[in-house]
Parts: C-alpha cells; sequence; structure tokens
C-alpha cells in the first residue's frame, strides 16, 4: 500500500518495536494524526480466541465516560407510552408499524442503532433481514432490546456502547476525537480495556489479551502496554 508523504512521516515519528503507556500513545496518536479533520480515536485488540467457536465471541456493553464524541442517530420501534418517552428522551427516529413499513418499502435507514420493546420485536420481521445485513437488529445480548426504551435512549446518548469480536478474533472501537483532551481519551481507553477483560470467554486458553494498539482514523498504529491502561 502508498501512503502520503504525511502517512510516513507520522510512522517514523514511532517507535514500531515499543509498547508505549497509555498516555504516551494518546499524545503520540494526536500528534501523528494526518487528516484536516477531527478525526475519531480507535482502540484495536488482538484476542486469544478461536473466533470460530460461538462460545469464545468477546461481546458486551460499556459506558465511556466521555463517550465517543460521535452523535449518533437513535431509531426507536415502540408505540404508545413506550414511544413518547423515547422520543422526549432524545430517540431521533421513533414509530412502530408506519415505520416498519417506511423502512421495508424504502430499504432505507438513516440510523445508527436501533432499539426496540419486546412485542415490537415480532413486527420488524418484515425488516429483519435488511437490519441485519447492516448491523441494525436490536439484541438482548447489546441490550437494545427493552421495556423502557426511554433508559436505553439516554443510556446510548450518554456514551454507552456495545463490543463485539470479528470472525478473526480482533475487537476495534472508537475511544474518542483527537479534539479530546489527553485525559479523557486515556479514561476511556481505561474503561474499555476493563471491559473486555472482564468479557474474557472461559473457554478461552491461553495468553487472552495478544495485542492493543491505539490509531487515529487513516493515522499509523501505535503499539500500548495494556498494564498501563489499567485502572489503579
Amino acid at each position: 500500500m502508498n501512503h502520503s508523504k504525511r502517512y510516513r512521516a507520522a510512522s517514523d515519528a514511532i517507535d514500531a518495536a515499543k509498547s508505549y503507556p497509555v498516555t504516551e500513545a494518546v499524545a503520540l496518536a494526536k500528534k501523528t494524526s494526518t487528516v484536516k479533520f477531527d478525526a475519531s480515536v480507535e482502540v484495536h485488540f488482538r484476542l486469544g480466541i478461536d473466533a470460530a467457536k460461538a462460545d469464545q465471541m468477546v461481546r458486551g456493553t460499556v459506558k465511556l465516560p466521555h463517550g465517543t464524541g460521535k452523535k449518533l442517530r437513535i431509531a426507536v420501534f415502540a408505540n404508545g407510552k413506550a414511544a413518547d418517552e423515547a422520543k422526549a428522551a432524545g430517540a431521533d427516529v421513533v414509530g412502530g408499524e408506519d415505520l416498519v413499513k417506511t423502512i421495508k418499502e424504502k430499504e432505507a435507514t438513516d440510523f445508527d442503532i436501533a432499539v426496540a420493546t419486546p412485542e415490537m420485536m415480532r413486527v420488524l420481521a418484515p425488516i429483519a433481514k435488511l437490519l441485519g445485513t447492516r448491523g441494525l437488529m436490536p439484541n438482548p445480548k447489546n441490550e437494545t432490546i427493552s421495556p423502557n426504551p426511554a433508559v436505553v435512549v439516554k443510556e446510548l446518548k450518554g456514551g454507552k456502547i456495545a463490543f463485539r469480536s470479528d470472525k478473526t478474533g480482533n475487537l476495534h472501537l472508537i475511544v474518542g476525537k483527537v479534539s479530546f483532551d489527553d485525559q479523557k481519551l486515556v479514561d476511556n481507553i481505561t474503561t474499555i480495556l476493563e471491559a473486555v477483560l472482564k468479557a474474557k470467554p472461559s473457554e478461552s486458553k491461553g495468553i487472552y489479551l495478544q495485542g492493543m494498539v491505539v490509531a487515529t482514523t487513516m493515522g499509523p498504529a501505535i503499539k500500548l502496554d495494556p498494564s498501563s491502561a489499567r485502572a489503579k
């Protein structure tokens, strides 16, 4: 892959053989951001799991103390009082059968996360495949099915995120923006690391956390020393 001169210069500032303390890694990631917009700061984990086995999937939810900096559009599938409360809580799109019909006809989803009340799950059947392929289907494992969607909306708007290992056994998460104060990024990284360690499958053998890097959007990866990011 051919990289720009700016990217190569940023890479030259990083010691590829070194695992940096979290405070240094964050400062270096911000310094070596190669784009002109407010880039996301990402953390990537290489996990010692057998990704082919369902019982070794790593997944969970965690509330980042400072959020991700990304403005989420949340859709809530609900009726009656639950719908009214979800809208008051800040949901961007709220509806029942009418919303399902619109999505089915247009095959368009202009939201990042979908939340549903339990009784609405059967109503979602006509668009279940569409939502599923786009990673938007409400799921009890990421706590997006609830009789109280307003509570879920408030938590999501407040920085709660879901994480899930991919088919290669890796995990990728956004933990903030380059414009964040260093300490806010450190706090978020510490929080997500603790959540990932806690989510270790009991069936996983050997070294669980095999690698961890921090990077910005389109920026070079910086190896991070996990022991420096553990909560004291």
